[in-house]
């Protein structure tokens, strides 16, 4: 039997049943759809082509499908929704992002959901997770990026309210966002960070354009806050909380990359090992070559062991351990030794590649 790097869930039928539910969905949906409107990789997002795949994915069950079944999930765990995670990007749809709702949808507030009070879960977090709305998250300054306590962004009291300044970057799903969970250096203070719901039409507030990435996506911005007012009832937690809410997710976050770029390299081997068996040279063809074996047994060697780390530290996760040094190990690994396999792909497709 040919060796398929593609995962089997023998030992978790749900998990196998939604898996090959999305890829139906992924294959006879939203790629042709994508096809139909003449979206890549490389096309300029739009709210509107957005709000369709959230809807659509809505009515199928997918957005929003890691959420407890009280906000309309079905609870997935984490090594599930890696799973899924994997799936979307293996399939090669530019709008993979969008089906469990990465790109400002519920995976931006699900772990946000236990510090809101009633009035935010109805006016903010609730809509994003019906897919009405967007969110962006927004922690990282030019000077304070992994060095979060650097940031200058402030929250200084007044009255019934808090007044913003400060320059955020990097702002995920910003150009398509309703509003942002902020997280600001309350005035006076060194050590004490509070969050807070911002609404991005809030006088005082712009969103400015981000750099564009290689894809050609723009999918992140700035947020700039020029005395913006914010009512008191949008903090979110407690004040000093800000840190806890914010890197719990950014952990939470680098773990979930990993998947996504597990399945980006499946579908760069798959393609390769397709080439590799079309592709004649010389009278034979190229996976008859000992030197393109050697680069496919590497890729999948890389694949099988990034796949192993993160699907362990899930399961670390879901058995309620602390992952924060095992997620950043997981996210360097698995970043290296994907891009080692696309490497790798391009150099077995030659010019094609």
């Amino acid at each position: 039997m040919p060796y398929t790097l593609e995962p089997a869930y023998d030992d978790n039928p749900r998990l196998q049943e939604l898996v090959d539910r999305l890829r139906t969905y992924l294959t006879d949906e939203l790629i042709p759809f994508e096809r139909a409107h003449g979206i890549t990789a490389e096309s300029e997002l739009d709210r509107p082509t957005l709000e369709h795949v959230w809807k659509r994915s809505a009515e199928l069950g997918f957005y929003g499908i890691s959420l407890p079944p009280e906000l309309g999930g079905q609870g997935l765990s984490l090594t599930e929704l890696c799973a899924l995670k994997e799936e979307l990007t293996a399939s090669g749809a530019a709008l993979s992002h969008s089906v469990l709702g990465d790109m400002g949808g519920p995976l931006r507030v699900g772990a946000i959901v236990q510090y809101a009070t009633e009035h935010q879960l109805d006016r903010y977090l609730m809509p994003v997770i019906r897919g009405e709305r967007a969110c962006c998250f927004s922690i990282t300054e030019q000077d304070a990026g992994s060095d979060v306590r650097r940031m200058s962004t402030t929250a200084t009291p007044d009255g019934d309210a808090y007044i913003l300044n400060g320059h955020k970057v990097y702002s995920s799903a910003a150009p398509f966002a309703d509003f942002a969970i902020v997280v600001a250096r309350m005035a006076g203070t060194e050590e004490a960070y509070s969050a807070f719901l911002v609404d991005l039409d809030t006088p005082g507030c712009r969103v400015l354009d981000g750099e564009v990435p290689m894809s050609g996506q723009r999918m992140e911005g700035d947020l700039v806050f020029e005395d913006c007012r914010i009512p008191a009832k949008n903090l979110l937690g407690e004040i000093g909380q800000g840190l806890r809410i914010g890197i719990g997710r950014i952990t939470l976050n680098r773990l979930l990359h990993c998947p996504s770029l597990i399945g980006a390299a499946r579908r760069a081997w798959d393609l390769s090992v397709a080439y590799s068996k079309s592709r004649v040279a010389f009278g034979q063809p190229l996976l008859a070559l000992q030197a393109i074996q050697h680069k496919l047994a590497d890729m999948a060697t890389d694949l099988y062991a990034a796949r192993s780390m993160v699907m362990a530290t899930a399961a670390r996760a879901d058995r309620g351990e602390n992952i924060a040094v095992e997620a950043n190990m997981c996210k360097l690994f698995t970043s290296e030794a994907c891009f080692r396999v696309a490497d790798q792909a391009v150099q077995i497709h030659g010019k094609a590649g």
